[in-house]
């Protein structure tokens, strides 16, 4: 079939749309793309429940987990982290500190905080044999 569109200077469906999307790109700037892009947020919003969204941050999550190792995430962590902490005050970060803590006591029970705490504790007494040794 690509012979055949070829024989007939016919484009095939592929070109025609990377074709398009160079033209695009050089006839609009960014505030066209931020635009159109609302929109296509906006409708797909309107269409599509929370179990959607759930479902595809789920998948997109899951590929990205397969393509990327424990430095990729600590470095987008760090940026977004700094990037946060840029643009907001520390009124903001008490105020999702709460919302965490409220949320995180209503998932779980006395025997999670015992665990996490006795193995916060454990970490803290490691440290602080390093720290000794190094003193």
């Amino acid at each position: 079939m690509a012979n055949n569109n070829k024989k007939n200077n016919k484009m095939g469906v592929e070109e025609a749309g990377k074709k398009g999307g160079q033209t695009t790109a050089r006839n609009h700037d960014q505030e066209f793309y931020e635009e159109i892009g609302q929109k296509g947020g906006n409708t797909t919003s309107k269409n599509h429940d929370q179990e959607f969204y759930e479902d595809i941050g789920k998948k997109g999550g899951e590929k990205t987990s397969k393509n990327h190792d424990q430095e990729f995430y600590e470095e987008i962590g760090q940026k977004g982290g700094k990037t946060t902490s840029q643009n907001y005050d520390q009124e903001f970060y008490e105020e999702i500190g709460q919302k965490g803590g409220e949320t995180t006591s209503k998932n779980h029970d006395q025997e999670f905080y015992e665990e996490i705490g006795q193995k916060g504790g454990n970490v803290r007494g490691r440290q602080q044999q390093k720290d000794n040794k190094n003193n």
